[in-house]
């Protein structure tokens, strides 16, 4: 099984990491790895994710870690991580069904 990142998701782990940076380097890097090793976790167990509610679809799921959602898309053959937002934000459903 494969994971695949979206450039979204990509550009937000990115942002968010670098906001954190802004105050404290080391968490940062300490986030992303943890938001990577949960990741790797759905190569194995695909749907360890609650289903994301706004959608109501088996397919799309969310891990929670700390205060984000890690929002991603159960598929055949991989696993695609679509974007990770902050939980008070709201999600923009074209934002992951485009």
């Amino acid at each position: 099984m494969i994971i695949v990142w979206s450039p979204l998701a990509v550009d937000r782990a990115s942002e968010i990491a670098g906001y954190i940076a802004q105050d404290k380097p080391s968490a940062a890097e300490k986030w992303i790895k943890t938001v990577f090793s949960k990741v790797e976790q759905l190569k194995s167990s695909a749907e360890i994710g609650r289903i994301v509610p706004e959608i109501r679809n088996n397919q799309f799921r969310e891990l929670i870690y700390g205060n984000y959602r890690i929002i991603y898309r159960i598929e055949a053959e991989q696993r695609s991580i679509l974007t990770i937002r902050h939980g008070k934000q709201l999600l923009p459903i074209n934002e992951i069904m485009a």
